[in-house]
Protein backbone atom coordinates (compact mmCIF):
# COMPACT_ATOMS: atom_id res chain seq x y z
CA UNK A 1 0.00 0.00 0.00
CA UNK A 2 3.00 2.49 0.87
CA UNK A 3 3.90 1.94 -2.81
CA UNK A 4 0.71 2.59 -4.19
CA UNK A 5 0.32 6.00 -1.70
CA UNK A 6 4.00 7.19 -2.75
CA UNK A 7 2.91 7.02 -6.37
CA UNK A 8 -0.68 9.03 -6.09
CA UNK A 9 1.91 11.39 -4.08
CA UNK A 10 4.40 11.68 -6.74
CA UNK A 11 1.72 11.97 -9.43
CA UNK A 12 -0.04 15.07 -7.63
CA UNK A 13 3.30 16.30 -7.43
CA UNK A 14 4.21 15.93 -11.19
CA UNK A 15 0.49 17.53 -11.90
CA UNK A 16 1.23 20.66 -9.86
CA UNK A 17 4.50 21.17 -11.03
CA UNK A 18 3.18 20.80 -14.85
CA UNK A 19 0.85 23.57 -14.21
CA UNK A 20 3.82 25.27 -12.70
CA UNK A 21 2.06 26.44 -8.95
CA UNK A 22 4.09 26.32 -6.22
CA UNK A 23 3.89 23.76 -2.65
CA UNK A 24 2.57 27.30 -1.28
CA UNK A 25 0.02 28.86 -4.15
CA UNK A 26 -1.44 25.07 -4.54
CA UNK A 27 -1.68 24.43 -0.59
CA UNK A 28 -3.67 28.03 -0.61
CA UNK A 29 -5.83 27.13 -3.31
CA UNK A 30 -6.67 23.74 -2.02
CA UNK A 31 -7.81 25.25 1.81
CA UNK A 32 -4.52 23.60 3.87
CA UNK A 33 -1.31 24.28 5.29
CA UNK A 34 1.69 23.69 2.67
CA UNK A 35 3.13 20.98 5.41
CA UNK A 36 0.20 18.87 4.89
CA UNK A 37 -0.03 19.32 0.71
CA UNK A 38 4.08 18.24 1.46
CA UNK A 39 2.50 15.16 3.30
CA UNK A 40 0.32 14.09 0.48
CA UNK A 41 2.97 14.63 -2.12
CA UNK A 42 5.47 11.79 -0.17
CA UNK A 43 2.60 9.86 0.13
CA UNK A 44 2.07 9.96 4.15
CA UNK A 45 -0.52 7.28 4.97
CA UNK A 46 -2.32 9.80 7.32
CA UNK A 47 -3.28 12.57 4.92
CA UNK A 48 -7.25 12.25 4.96
CA UNK A 49 -9.36 11.28 1.69
CA UNK A 50 -10.70 14.93 1.87
CA UNK A 51 -7.33 16.72 2.12
CA UNK A 52 -6.64 14.39 -1.05
CA UNK A 53 -10.09 15.49 -2.72
CA UNK A 54 -9.72 19.18 -2.42
CA UNK A 55 -6.19 19.32 -3.74
CA UNK A 56 -6.94 17.29 -6.79
CA UNK A 57 -9.73 19.52 -7.23
CA UNK A 58 -7.18 22.46 -7.05
CA UNK A 59 -5.84 20.67 -9.70
CA UNK A 60 -8.83 20.27 -12.12
CA UNK A 61 -8.09 16.57 -11.81
CA UNK A 62 -11.54 15.83 -9.30
CA UNK A 63 -12.87 13.42 -11.90
CA UNK A 64 -9.95 11.23 -11.44
CA UNK A 65 -11.13 10.49 -7.93
CA UNK A 66 -14.44 9.51 -9.26
CA UNK A 67 -12.94 6.82 -11.55
CA UNK A 68 -11.40 5.35 -8.51
CA UNK A 69 -12.87 1.88 -8.29
CA UNK A 70 -15.35 2.20 -10.82
CA UNK A 71 -13.62 -0.69 -13.31
CA UNK A 72 -14.15 -3.55 -10.58
CA UNK A 73 -13.00 -6.56 -12.90
CA UNK A 74 -12.17 -8.76 -9.74
CA UNK A 75 -16.21 -7.51 -8.38
CA UNK A 76 -17.20 -8.37 -11.28
CA UNK A 77 -15.40 -11.62 -11.54
CA UNK A 78 -16.38 -12.75 -8.10
CA UNK A 79 -20.14 -11.79 -8.62
CA UNK A 80 -20.45 -13.86 -11.99
CA UNK A 81 -18.72 -16.74 -10.28
CA UNK A 82 -21.48 -16.68 -7.74
CA UNK A 83 -24.33 -16.18 -10.26
CA UNK A 84 -22.73 -19.24 -12.34
CA UNK A 85 -22.87 -21.21 -9.33
CA UNK A 86 -26.16 -20.81 -8.21
CA UNK A 87 -27.56 -20.91 -11.45
CA UNK A 88 -26.15 -24.52 -11.74
CA UNK A 89 -28.49 -24.98 -8.99
CA UNK A 90 -31.59 -23.73 -10.16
Amino acid sequence: MRRALAELGENVRLARLRRGLTQALLAERAGMSRPTLHQIERGAPSVTLASLANVLHALGLEDDLRRVARDDELGRKLADAELLRKGARS
